[in-house]
């Protein structure tokens, strides 16, 4: 194409200041924005952080839905025992209010889409295969859904993390296939932006030559980056390892704090948890019963700013997670230049692979302690060959990864489909 097209974007979670999903919307579509001429609709929730933020106020317009979202996210805290754990039930309760978003969304735009003011809609979020659009296939332009990701199952071996993570109703993760708007959604989609492999094995109602890789995470350069700081595990004295995300079940940092604290090689050295949680408690008691105070720090919550800069400081970041779908927080340490030690299943795995990180074999928490203090300890004993990982990590994420690269390639994605061109040469993210 050679003019800038003009996209509807669909984002219901959107939001500058909230963490995961809403923030990587928001960034997404602030991206977009550069490189399209972008008309945003996201829900009202988000309307005062977006505002305050001023970067996409001028073309954003606000679907309140408040009548039945706000008893449907009561209803679903009830459920869930407050926002931190049951995240498949969350998905559940979602599916209605959702609907009703972009239902209100066609409703306010209909008469633009008609009169074809738009070359395409995009939908950014929710992210989730499972919550199906009632857009798609509903008007004369090309519809775009993703980047999505999902269809990770519990390991066998943290069944105690899964109950922990009240996540009981994953067993009927599958009836989503089953619901309203469902296959339509695929059946209609003209590109489904899928991120890795257990994503793409999910949508068997997609059609095939419609599926392009294309992982959900970015990093914004001006926050994480590399600059000033010295090669991890450079020269002698005491080095500093980095745990950072939510203190809960299934990123299981037990399994770091363990590792780290029966490790006599690493008993000169600092590890960092960054992060708050229901975890933390038992954490706290596990680091007391080893004597290790002093050397396991519990920093509490940190801002995006404060999270990089630990980043820069700390020499390897360990990320024992068990069912981790996106791990942006992985692709920020890469780009911060540290060796990345992650468990090979999931994200973490695909993205530190062919040398990029160390990746521990998913097994049972006892092997994963073993293998993560194995891991750290020869950061120690190896540190050039971990040089060379994090200096392939940071290439890999500056060259893939930086919201206004994902952005330009988005723009090329466009172009294709508008112009009814196949998706197939579209492999960077294999």
């Amino acid at each position: 194409m050679s003019s800038v097209p003009r996209i509807l974007v669909l984002a219901d979670d959107c939001n500058p200041e909230w963490p995961s999903l809403p923030v990587v919307g928001y960034k997404y579509a602030r991206a977009l924005s550069k490189v399209a001429d972008v008309t945003l609709v996201t829900h009202i929730r988000n309307k005062e952080n977006i505002e305050k933020e001023g970067e996409l106020t001028g073309i954003t317009r606000y679907v309140d839905n408040e009548w039945i979202a706000a008893p449907m996210h009561r209803f679903s805290k009830f459920l869930r025992g407050g926002n931190e754990v049951a995240w498949s039930t969350n998905q559940m309760m979602a599916y209605l209010p959702y609907v009703a978003f972009e239902r209100q969304a066609l409703a306010m735009f209909r008469k633009q889409l008609n009169a074809n003011s738009f070359d395409l809609i995009h939908r950014i979020t929710p992210m989730s295969p499972t919550l199906p659009s009632f857009v798609a296939g509903r008007t004369r332009q090309p519809f775009v859904i993703g980047p999505l990701n999902g269809n990770l199952d519990w390991p066998a071996a943290f069944s105690n993390e899964q109950k922990r993570e009240r996540e009981g109703l994953r067993k009927l993760r599958g009836l989503y296939r089953y619901l309203p708007f469902a296959r339509s959604t695929y059946r209609n989609a003209s590109c489904v932006l899928a991120a890795f492999q257990h994503t793409i094995d999910d949508l068997s109602a997609a059609k095939a030559d419609t599926i392009v890789p294309f992982p959900e995470i970015g990093f914004d350069p001006d926050v994480f980056h590399s600059k000033g700081r010295s090669k991890p595990f450079d020269g002698d004295g005491q080095k500093r390892f980095l745990f950072a995300g939510r203190l809960v079940p299934y990123k299981v940092p037990e399994a770091v704090v363990k590792a780290f604290c029966d490790s006599p090689a690493l008993e000169g050295h600092i590890l960092h948890i960054v992060g708050s949680g229901p975890e933390q408690e038992r954490l706290e008691r596990m680091v007391a019963d080893a004597g290790a105070e002093k050397r396991v720090i519990f920093e509490g919550l940190k801002t995006q700013a404060e999270v990089a800069e630990f980043m820069r400081t700390c020499d390897a970041f360990v990320f024992p997670s068990i069912r981790e779908l996106g791990a942006g927080v992985v692709i920020e340490a890469m780009a911060s230049g540290m060796v990345c030690i992650v468990t090979d299943y999931g994200a973490p795995g695909d993205l530190v692979a062919s040398d990029r990180g160390v990746r521990v074999p998913l097994q049972s928490m006892e092997g994963l302690v073993q293998d993560y203090r194995a891991a750290m300890e020869g950061c120690l004993s190896e540190p050039d060959r971990h040089v060379e990982m994090a200096e392939k990590a940071e290439a890999y994420a500056t060259n893939y990864y930086d919201w206004d690269e994902k952005a330009k390639y988005t723009l090329r994605i466009y172009d294709a489909v508008i112009e009814n061109k196949p998706l197939s040469d579209f492999t960077e993210y294999r």
